[in-house]
């Protein structure tokens, strides 16, 4: 089992910066695809970013390229995305998730752990 603890969210005035943390333990995340979403009041979980399990791909939604940067430091076994130029809009609570061994980062149905979530309000 993979345990995700998600850390930095908070109250960010529009045009700000975040970074938030997602700290696994449990089992390396070295070998797993991992990826950050977000849910907003009345909204559908979405996808916000993903990174492949060898670091070498990111994706993004088109709402958050140009704004937001994933990266991960396996040897902490952490994974983060840097917010920036933050909008109203982006207010939500954002999971962490981690595929199982090897899983591809593309795909949603691949992320078999989840974080609690943390809270991103951002005030305009």
């Amino acid at each position: 089992q993979v345990q995700l603890v998600e850390s930095g969210g908070g109250l960010v005035q529009a045009g700000g910066s975040l970074r938030l943390s997602c700290t696994a333990s449990g089992r390396t995340i070295s070998s797993r695809s991992m990826a950050w979403f977000r849910q907003a009041p009345g909204k559908e979980r979405e996808f916000v970013a993903s990174i492949s399990w060898s670091g070498g791909s990111t994706y993004y939604a088109d709402s958050a390229k140009d704004r937001f940067s994933i990266s991960r430091e396996d040897d902490k076994n952490t994974v983060y995305l840097q917010m920036n130029s933050l909008k109203a809009e982006d207010t939500a609570v954002y999971y962490c998730a981690a595929t199982r061994n090897f899983g591809a980062a593309t795909s949603r149905n691949n992320y078999a752990y989840w974080g609690q979530g943390t809270q991103v309000t951002v005030s305009s």
